[in-house]
């Protein structure tokens, strides 16, 4: 069922109103029979999306509302979330960033909202990975990651004013059994093993002396948190 405009040729063809078979309706501007412009679609599962289509597809900027409470903000190209935009998951966690055929993917921030925690760096198809930062409370770290994990060589960074270098290693069990999957495993456990801790190299605008180094319990002190914070990473 359709109210709306039509054309010479009986095309829908400017503002209408459509009743889809299905029970979704789709209320906004038409060319030639398609869905092009300007409309607003509701969906009968309860999504929505609100925002620009091209020959009934969604494509430009647009706001989906999906049925379990989350939404996407953003670029749409071909019916795919394509180019930037901000996706607000139904837990609260957010996204914003690049997007690639309906996946995140480039270069996006990830913040978890239980923690305030956030992921800065590289994505590829959905998954963490490439260069990045992995930003908490009161340290963080930078390095590569690989499926969602920290892998290789990498540097937690202290606001108390240290450095801890190491990198991310896989046991040997651990190998072992990834050999005898068919395919490598998300939840592949690697473990933290530092190298050096330093303090951090200042900035120091105006010529004047940097502070002089910490004492050396304070960075034991450091170094008993990094082994934290490294233990609660292989946990995240």
């Amino acid at each position: 069922e359709y109210d709306g405009e039509r054309n010479s040729e009986g095309e829908r063809h400017g503002r209408g109103k459509a009743y889809l078979p299905n029970g979704d309706t789709y209320d906004g501007e038409y060319e030639h029979g398609f869905r092009s412009g300007q409309g607003t679609y509701r969906f009968r599962n309860g999504a929505c999306y609100t925002g620009q289509y091209l020959q009934n597809k969604k494509h430009g900027q647009g706001i989906f509302f999906y049925p379990d409470g989350s939404k996407y903000e953003g670029d749409w190209v071909n019916d795919q979330r394509h180019g930037y935009g901000k996706y607000t998951y139904a837990n609260g966690d957010t996204y914003t960033g690049e997007w690639f055929n309906d996946n995140r993917h480039g270069q996006g921030t990830y913040v978890y909202k239980d923690t305030g925690s956030k992921y800065v760096g590289a994505w590829v198809n959905g998954n963490q990975e490439g260069e990045a930062e992995l930003i908490h409370l009161n340290h963080r770290f930078k390095g590569k990651f690989l499926n969602g994990n920290p892998v290789g060589r990498g540097k937690y960074v202290f606001d108390i004013g240290c450095e801890q270098h190491g990198e991310y290693i896989q046991s040997e069990q651990d190998k072992g059994e990834r050999e005898e999957e068919e395919e490598p495993s998300l939840l592949v456990a690697t473990k933290w093993k530092a190298s050096e801790i330093t303090k951090l190299t200042l900035w120091t605008p105006h010529g004047e002396n940097p502070p002089c180094p910490r004492e050396a319990s304070q960075v034991a002190a450091a170094a008993e948190a990094a082994e934290e914070a490294a233990a609660v990473t292989e946990e995240e």
